[in-house]
């Protein structure tokens, strides 16, 4: 890493700090005589921090997968047993999917926990809204058809304490989190399949990894038993999870080179009896403002 020029280093970083997909840096490092193997050396000290050659493909094998837009599975997530322990809560697991990272916990929050916070929101919603391709700004789309409302960070005691326990369990600080979406389904009430992440091509994306970084991981947790219906899916592995008050859903699609996992496209089902609340965490790479 010596022998790098210090303005390449110093681009290098900019750009990862801009959001820049890694093999769009190794391709132009690439461009400018740099070898393949050097330039993806680069790009992965600098996308991690440091060198990680334990956790990650040998550097050939990184070479190619970044230059064809394969996503490289890493220790994504919480390391998670048969259980998780906070520091007022002990989680269950109830099932895990390595590719894409995906984990089903048991028993997040308490009846009462959840009734609360549903308690908290209802005179808060309205109607949600989606993120606009090209301006980044959130507007009301045909595709979302829910009602919503979010909590600041720590906007409450209650808050406080529900944010600490999601920090623990995700095992990311607090500040790495946006503040808690609420979103409630009536019937016929669905969220078509979507990216939780701002895809690095689209115009608008720019706005918001400018705030923290990518986003990197998901949770969401149902604060009631649905009737019938309002099951989350993931097509893209034949997934799909009905929604039981308490229990939460978790995926993980940015690795440390910054490249995004498609298999975490999901969505939520129509409702078709009864209704519908849950709550979402979403963290980022960095402290988010």
């Amino acid at each position: 890493m010596n022998a790098i020029p210090l303005e390449w280093l110093k681009w290098v970083d900019e750009n990862i700090e801009r959001g820049v997909p890694p093999k769009t840096l190794i391709d132009r490092l690439i461009q400018n005589n740099f070898s393949p193997t050097l330039a993806a050396q680069i790009v992965m000290a600098k996308a991690s921090g440091k060198p990680r050659p334990a956790q990650v493909a040998p550097v050939a094998s990184v070479v190619q997968h970044v230059q064809n837009g394969d996503f490289i599975y890493e220790e994504l997530g919480p390391k998670v047993d048969l259980s998780v322990k906070t520091t007022d809560r002990e989680i269950t697991v109830l099932m895990t999917i390595n590719k894409p990272r995906v984990i089903l916990f048991g028993n997040v929050f308490s009846k009462e926990e959840c009734e609360q916070l549903i308690a908290l929101s209802r005179p808060k919603i309205s109607r949600s809204t989606t993120v606009d391709d090209a301006s980044g700004r959130a507007e009301q789309h045909e595709h979302r058809t829910s009602s919503g409302t979010f909590f600041h960070i720590n906007e409450t005691p209650f808050i406080a304490m529900l944010d600490k326990r999601i920090s623990e369990l995700m095992q990311v600080p607090v500040a790495n989190g946006e503040g808690l979406q609420i979103l409630n389904y009536q019937v016929g009430g669905e969220y078509k399949p979507h990216f939780d992440y701002f895809p690095p091509e689209i115009p608008g994306s720019a706005v918001h990894i400018a705030r923290g970084g990518q986003r990197v991981a998901t949770l969401i947790i149902y604060l009631n038993t649905v009737d019938e219906g309002g099951e989350t899916i993931l097509p893209n592995i034949g997934l799909k999870v009905s929604p039981v008050q308490g229990n939460a859903l978790y995926f993980a699609y940015t690795n440390s080179f910054s490249q995004v996992d498609p298999l975490t496209y999901h969505g939520g089902n129509p409702v078709i009896r009864g209704e519908k609340w849950i709550t979402t965490k979403w963290v980022r790479q960095r402290e988010y403002w």
